[in-house]
């Protein structure tokens, strides 16, 4: 699950409801709002220059110059699979901004590759349709997805996060455990829970996957930002201020 905005409802299975809904009952106007958050544009690689080979890439991820490792990060977002991840996520406390952003744009696109042809295909087919807004379509199509390869863990997660914008945040919750079983390091399917947890009305609990998510991805300024506001608000209740 990407970081999605908060508050979702339900309208009926066949379209994705309007978002951008405060929390006003936690905090008065808590809100986080969508996409993968980019610390910085993503800068096109340098034409004059090959794209490194898989390997080269995670070497020069790793001990490269700075120039080198914004190659890699992007490079391995053409080229990498799925155990090229963990350095992905390493390079995600890289020194440089801009590392920082490709590495999590890149890590995003191998986690969605399944390594099948056919079902990176259905895969594509359920995007698409997730993003024309039709989640009765798209959720037959990651269903289909998860019965073909159960191990396939962003199949589920793109359910899960369907079920979370039609407000099925019980079916999303189930999603989300079948993605940390085979993906643990999912801050995207971290921070949904979190999301799903506020809108149940269960703030410590979102709380702590909103931390476990900055701590893989440190660079989720918009999650940041909900912990430092929750946190204010737990610890206000706790004194019975508010």
């Amino acid at each position: 699950m990407k970081i999605v905005p908060i508050g979702a409802r339900r309208r009926g299975r066949g379209r994705l409801a309007p978002l951008l809904l405060a929390v006003g009952a936690l905090s008065g106007g808590l809100t986080l709002i969508a996409g993968t958050l980019l610390l910085v544009a993503v800068p096109a690689p340098a034409q004059d220059k090959p794209k490194p080979t898989r390997e080269q890439a995670l070497s020069d991820l790793v001990g490269g110059d700075v120039e080198a490792r914004r190659q890699a990060a992007a490079g391995l977002g053409d080229v990498g699979v799925t155990s090229d991840a963990p350095a992905l996520l390493r390079a995600l406390s890289d020194p440089d901004e801009v590392v920082r952003g490709l590495a999590e744009h890149s890590v995003w696109q191998v986690w969605s590759r399944s390594g099948d042809p056919v079902i990176d295909s259905l895969f594509q087919l359920g995007v698409a349709e997730m993003n024309r807004g039709d989640a009765e379509a798209a959720i037959q199509t990651f269903t289909t997805i998860i019965d073909k390869k159960p191990d396939f863990a962003e199949g589920w997660n793109k359910r899960a996060t369907i079920y979370f914008l039609i407000g099925e945040y019980d079916k999303s919750l189930r999603d989300c455990d079948e993605v940390v079983k085979r993906n643990p390091d999912h801050f995207g399917v971290l921070a949904g829970y979190g999301q799903i947890y506020l809108q149940l009305g269960q703030p410590e609990r979102a709380l702590g996957y909103f931390e476990r998510a900055l701590k893989i991805n440190p660079n989720l300024r918009q999650v940041e930002v909900a912990v430092e506001e929750l946190r204010r608000i737990i610890a206000e209740k706790r004194k019975g201020t508010i």
